[in-house]
């Protein structure tokens, strides 16, 4: 009697586990941000006190069937800043609980992830294409106690138009190279797109669980092809990063070094590129080295709401191959603020030569200008709830 009854629970514990296995998983999150921004370049805005307004919408969705994964993330911005875009979308598969494969729309292996950076701005790196960036492709990841590794392969960046020799579209959340009009002829020129790119990234895991190290290396590979002659050009980029934390210091430094070359038609320049994100293209330097060191400092309080101050700063150098060109620097001191599910992001950014903190967007990480090389500031607030 007791055989039979051990049988019954056995066989009732297997049906329940494989029934838990074989239920699908959904979940739907999301956020809703405001932003508030004051510039010094911004006259008109300076006597107004600034602008507030809507930042971003965005839908996440996880799900999960007979281990495979859905992930995505929809974001809608308004249109002057490219209105709604897929951030985010992989199928992935956990062969166990220390290897996965994704397939889709996914994070390439580069550098510090998933950000190299604490603030609402990123670092330099991601206004380069080296940080926060995903492109269409299949990655394979190892996450080990001690080292952690990543190799993929990318068919292209967004591709969201099928043409025989499209441009790529402006509407998108990580910047990949473009095109745009570069002698002011109404049409556009340096018509390029990134094609066939390879990445691996490996780190090693050292220290105590209140010390914890992070030292890594990321190298990428990849084509350029041009829409104008349909040559294939070489690009790569190279990285070595590390990371602390230690309780609630955290630490990340990154040396990051790249170059693009281009085939384009004669008396397009190939020390420039184009890059474009958000509804709009922009030049940049088709070959420098960046320099970040970010650090937060998390103290906990109990102000009503108010759970934790995280306390920044972000620094960035980006100095260009060219000699003649003009070097970006960015800074950004602030404290994100959490209270419930609202992150409230208040910086105070500087920057020279960086196209989101100066007058002159178009030139600032290609040649610069005396417009451009010298110190401007925004005064930024970014709320966010998470749900």
């Amino acid at each position: 009697m007791l055989k039979t009854y051990a049988w019954v629970c056995l066989l009732l514990t297997l049906t329940t586990v494989s029934y838990a296995q074989d239920k699908p998983e959904l979940h739907v999150g999301g956020a809703l941000r405001f932003n508030y921004n004051l510039s010094t370049w911004k006259d008109a805005q300076k006597k107004r006190g600034g602008d507030f307004g809507y930042d971003v919408f965005r839908i996440n969705a996880k799900a999960k069937y007979k281990g495979v994964k859905l992930n995505a993330e929809y974001r809608l911005y308004s249109p002057g800043f490219g209105g709604g875009m897929l951030k985010q979308g992989w199928f992935g598969y956990d062969f166990n609980d220390k290897n996965n494969l994704q397939l889709g729309l996914t994070q390439v292996p580069f550098g510090i992830t998933q950000y190299n950076s604490h603030t609402w701005f990123f670092s330099i790196n991601y206004y380069v294409g080296l940080e926060d960036d995903h492109d269409m492709g299949v990655k394979y990841t190892h996450i080990g106690e001690q080292w952690e590794y990543a190799l993929a392969f990318f068919k292209n960046a967004e591709e969201l138009r099928f043409g025989n020799n499209s441009d790529i579209d402006d509407g998108r959340y990580s910047y990949d190279i473009a095109s745009k009009d570069w002698d002011g002829d109404g049409e556009l020129d340096l018509r390029n797109k990134e094609i066939n790119q390879v990445n691996g990234k490996l780190s090693y895991k050292f220290g105590s669980e209140a010390r914890k190290n992070k030292l890594g290396i990321s190298a990428e590979y990849g084509g350029v092809y041009n829409l104008d002659t349909e040559s294939i050009s070489p690009r790569y980029a190279f990285a070595i990063h590390y990371e602390l934390t230690a309780g609630p210091l955290n630490l990340k430094a990154q040396i990051s070094t790249y170059k693009i070359t281009t085939d384009g038609l004669i008396g397009e320049p190939t020390d420039i590129i184009a890059m474009t994100a958000y509804g709009y293209p922009y030049f940049v330097a088709a070959a420098a080295t960046s320099y970040t060191l970010g650090i937060s400092y998390d103290i906990p309080v109990s102000w009503g709401p108010v759970s934790n101050l995280q306390l920044y700063n972000d620094f960035g150098f980006l100095d260009k191959t060219v000699t003649r060109f003009e070097d970006t620097f960015m800074n950004v001191t602030g404290v994100l603020v959490t209270a419930g599910n609202i992150y409230s992001y208040f910086d105070f950014a500087a920057g020279k030569n960086q196209p989101w903190l100066n007058p002159d967007f178009d030139h600032s990480l290609a040649e610069g200008s005396s417009v451009t090389n010298q110190w401007e500031a925004r005064f930024n607030i970014n709320f966010g709830y998470y749900f």
